[in-house]
């Protein structure tokens, strides 16, 4: 149970990358595409989707980063790497989908790569237990330490 727990930060982390590259995509996209005469980035729609998306890179960061801290410190961590793991590969799945969003028509063309970062993030969202089974490490680490929420 230790590797795997070792393993969900890993995999967590995985995440992570694929979500910066799919925001960065989008956000490079948004600011080279124009739509109505406009670059697309300039539409408040567009701005609030990749300023979620980038509150969820940075939220995501900081579990993985303290998930590795608590291993590294010797510190029980198994809640930790499985809210980490949960919400990152999550969050990289959506991002991923945004990003899609953002490229419009060509977010399905293998050229622009979008549509593979969001299958690579849907993976993760499996591996090392799926999200279900996260919820499952989560709960029952906070019903046995109510006190270490």
């Amino acid at each position: 149970m230790e590797t795997l727990d070792g393993g969900r930060v890993g995999i967590a982390a995985q995440a992570l990358g694929i979500a910066k590259e799919a925001f960065k995509r989008a956000m490079l996209y948004a600011q080279e595409r124009k739509q109505f005469g406009r670059f697309i980035g300039d539409f408040q729609a567009i701005q609030f989707k990749l300023a979620d998306m980038a509150t969820k890179i940075y939220a995501g960061e900081n579990m993985i980063y303290h998930a590795a801290w608590l291993k590294q410190n010797g510190k029980p961590y198994k809640k930790e790497a499985g809210m980490a793991k949960l919400f990152v590969t999550e969050a990289a799945t959506e991002i991923a989908n945004q990003a899609i969003q953002i490229h419009g028509g060509n977010g399905y063309i293998r050229e622009y790569e979008v549509e593979r970062l969001w299958r690579d993030a849907k993976l993760l969202e499996i591996g090392e237990g799926t999200s279900e089974v996260q919820r499952l490490v989560i709960y029952r680490q906070i019903k046995e330490n109510l006190d270490r929420l």
